[in-house]
């Protein structure tokens, strides 16, 4: 079976932030995904906030993810903050993770030098026929992470489709 067309792929973003849910910050990094993805060949089906917290994050990721056959991306609460969070709301719903694409991400974010991606506790799994990615909350960050996995997630899709292209 031959790898999905762009127009089958299709991706919804969840931004967590506790500021960009109560109208205080505004949401930089979902919306630099989004468009991000879009240049990739996806379809944003949909974008989210949420505050931060394990039960808020989870609460929506059931929701996203519910008969849902593609990419659901989240942008914050991946660091040490007290209300940084996501990834435990992530383990709540996934079902099996993907390690080697947190790796992926992390030493892409470690690329510069400096060392910040072996910071993210950021996740990465899957939930039915959707797969979930945890990116950090800067912009900058979360594009740099996308754009480390990008190439293999079409297979990753067609893989959880029920697609055999071996």
């Amino acid at each position: 079976m031959p790898e999905p067309a762009a127009k089958d792929l299709q991706a919804k973003v969840l931004t967590v932030s506790d500021g960009v849910a109560a109208g205080t910050r505004e949401d930089r990094s979902g919306r630099a995904l989004a468009e991000r993805l879009r240049a990739g060949g996806y379809v944003v089906v949909e974008q989210r906030v949420s505050a931060d917290g394990v039960d808020a994050v989870a609460d929506v990721l059931r929701v996203l993810t519910a008969g849902f056959a593609g990419l659901v991306v989240t942008t914050g609460g991946t660091g040490f903050g007290p209300r940084d969070l996501t990834p435990e709301g992530t383990r709540a719903v996934i079902e099996r993770e993907a390690p080697g694409l947190a790796e992926a991400m992390r030493r892409a974010s470690d690329a510069d030098g400096r060392g910040f991606g072996m910071l993210s506790r950021g996740v990465c799994g899957v939930v039915g026929t959707a797969l979930v990615c945890n990116l950090p909350g800067s912009s900058s960050g979360a594009v740099e992470c996308l754009e480390s996995v990008l190439p293999v997630l079409p297979h990753a899709l067609d893989l959880l489709a029920g697609g055999r292209p071996h």
